[in-house]
This record gives C-alpha cells, structure tokens and sequence, in this order.
C-alpha cells in the first residue's frame, strides 16, 4: 500500500518547481488540495499564488478531498495577508487588476523578528 503525500513532500516539490521550472513564471499552491495552511506556508517555499476564491470545488471532493469547499475574498485576503504577503487580484493572464496594499492587520501576523507567523506557528507543531 502507497502512502500518500506528505505536507513535507508537497513543500519539497514545490520549493523545487521553482527552482527547475524557471520558465514558469507563477507557481500555484491550490489551497483546496493543500489545506488553507499548508498552502500559505508555501507561499514562503516558492509558490506565488494561492489560486483565489472557488464557489464550490467539486473535482478533489469526489476524490474525498475534506477541505472546505469555497474561500471568500476576505477569507484570502486575510489568509495571505497572514503569510505575510500582500493580496493582488490577477485576471486570466496574471496581469494585475487590483493590489490591496498592508495593513495594519497585515503587519500583527508578522512577528517582531520579520518571520512570518503562520510559517513559525507550522514549524512549531511540525
């Protein structure tokens, strides 16, 4: 019986996507097969997009994906803002359309040392 992935191994390749794929100019950590906080953890490993808001998934979840179904603007927003990033809403062509600058929510989910806090709060429990 194959085991499947790990969080661990998800990270690996992306962190070596980037690396190996420098043709690609954006590489995404789809948040509905990673989980919320993996996928914002890899947005420190290489990945540049989280994939933005879905209304209701249904390829992983037939797959038996558990993860929740629809993320919010705001839910994204907040979520990226946690990993320490700033929101940009791209059109099909990742060309800008909108760049929601920090906040001062955006800098509480940085800690005092420039780290982000999600990335301290994984490898902590990891």
């Amino acid at each position: 019986m194959q085991t499947p992935p790990t969080g661990f191994d998800a990270l690996r390749t992306i962190a070596v996507s980037r690396i190996y794929l420098d043709n690609f100019d954006h590489i995404t950590a789809y948040w509905v097969g990673l989980g919320m906080k993996l996928a914002q953890v890899a947005l420190s490993y290489g990945a540049d997009d989280l994939h933005g808001t879905i209304i209701e998934e249904h390829i992983f979840h037939m797959a038996g994906a558990t993860s929740p179904q629809l993320q919010t603007e705001a839910d994204m927003i907040h979520a990226i803002r946690e990993a320490g990033r700033t929101p940009v809403q791209r059109n099909t062509f990742y060309e800008p359309i909108k760049v929601l600058p920090d906040t001062a929510a955006a800098n509480e989910a940085r800690l005092p040392s420039g780290k982000s806090k999600v990335l301290e709060d994984n490898l902590a429990t990891a």
